[in-house]
């Protein structure tokens, strides 16, 4: 008998709240698979009729820790870097309110995914940033969408310094909703999605649609940062060698030499 698939990313939809949920512990990092199964699971929560929320959610100790630095590479960054700018895109573009459950760790691609969300809930004692700057790249997400976020101060130290923060201060500087008690963050994630149940589905579609207008100019820079990315920075020396000295577990050794 075959063996059943793997399902990266759990689908269902419970009492109007659909779930999305990453389910490659421990780190729930993102390869193509995953992003492909997120991709199609945005694409069938948007057509829900009268959804009240969506829920972004992981299990395991950590939400998500990035994608995977092998898909970085010259053989899979082509696809992969429009693939989770597409998705990243359907979630901040989702027609509905979207809400971000986070423990553990938020890096990288995993910080993004938070960023593009209208709620974000997190445990106290997590972390959230963007290291990418330190393997030799960067965000091209974060990037666009961090300044309007967290203004041009903190996005440039969690891009181009490659900060990450604890969940307190991730909330005080805007880039997460709240921080709560580890054992609470699923009791306070509830109270919020009943709040959302509470209401208008319509009236909540008009409402993230209005709220998203003000920013919504971030999303149609994303082929512009996808070239700098893909055609500039990919084909730097030392955007190779950051990615592999970080597979190899070694410091990198950088040329410095830009096109």
């Amino acid at each position: 008998m075959a063996a059943t698939p793997v399902e990266l990313v759990g689908y269902e939809v419970r009492d109007r709240v659909a779930h999305l949920t990453l389910n490659r512990p421990p780190l729930n990092v993102l390869n193509l698979p995953m992003l492909r199964q997120m991709e199609a699971g945005l694409g069938r929560a948007a057509a829900e009729p009268g959804l009240a929320a969506l829920l972004v959610g992981a299990e395991g100790g950590s939400f998500c820790a990035g994608v995977d630095v092998a898909e970085h590479g010259p053989e899979f960054v082509e696809e992969m870097i429009p693939l989770f700018d597409r998705v990243c895109r359907r979630l901040a573009e989702f027609p509905a309110p979207t809400v971000a459950r986070v423990q553990g760790t938020a890096l990288g691609g995993g910080c993004e995914l938070v960023a593009c969300c209208d709620f974000a809930w997190m445990a106290s004692g997590a972390r959230i940033g963007q290291p990418e700057i330190q393997l030799g790249v960067f965000p091209p997400v974060a990037a666009l969408l961090l300044p309007a976020l967290v203004g041009p101060r903190w996005a440039a130290r969690l891009v181009l310094a490659g900060e990450t923060v604890g969940a307190e201060q991730a909330a005080l500087i805007g880039l997460i909703s709240e921080a709560v008690l580890a054992d609470s963050l699923g009791a306070a994630v509830d109270a919020l999605l009943d709040r959302l149940r509470s209401l208008s589905a319509a009236a909540l579609r008009a409402t993230v649609q209005a709220l998203r207008m003000g920013v919504a100019g971030w999303a149609t820079r994303l082929p512009e940062v996808e070239d700098l990315y893909l055609n500039r920075l990919m084909r730097t020396d030392d955007a190779v060698e950051g990615l592999r000295s970080f597979l190899e577990k070694r410091k990198p050794i950088w040329n410095h030499r830009w096109q």
